[in-house]
């Protein structure tokens, strides 16, 4: 299987969001449009396996921190364990660091705990913890140094 990973669109997030099982409410194209209109830098990325969308990696700037933010990503189930996100997020560190970005950070809810351990496992340190009501809901900060 050849994987290619490359520059995105929005549309192209839409299409592969809609066959992810773990994304109850799935932002819009208004809520992506918002999101990279309002920032000074966004990045979309795609991977393609053997020409079919199966996974994306969008961020943007955030802060004023030296921070890029990795906001959304997933991969289709049915292309999962072939290091497709990881080869995602290799990219974004990738040109993060080109642009000039000291570190990427993202978040993530307590449930999802495969992406716990996908960014612990790649370098990244718990940072923080926005509580919520219900444990599984709380929200876990996560940097990773580039430089």
């Amino acid at each position: 299987m050849k994987i290619e990973v490359k520059t995105g669109t929005i549309e192209d997030i839409l299409n592969i969001q809609e066959q992810i099982p773990e994304f109850k409410n799935p932002h819009s194209l208004a809520e992506y449009e918002r999101r990279f209109s309002e920032t000074k830098a966004f990045m979309i990325l795609i991977a393609e396996a053997d020409g079919i969308l199966a996974g994306f990696k969008a961020g943007y700037q955030k802060e004023e921190d030296g921070s890029f933010y990795s906001w959304m990503g997933a991969v289709q189930p049915g292309y999962r364990r072939l290091g497709i996100a990881k080869l995602l997020a290799d990219e974004m560190e990738e040109r993060a660091k080109v642009l000039g970005y000291t570190s990427i950070k993202f978040k993530t809810r307590n449930s999802h705990k495969s992406m716990l351990i996908f960014g612990i496992s790649n370098g990244f340190n718990i940072i923080g913890i926005e509580e919520r009501e219900i444990a599984e809901e709380n929200r876990i900060l996560l940097e990773k140094q580039l430089f």
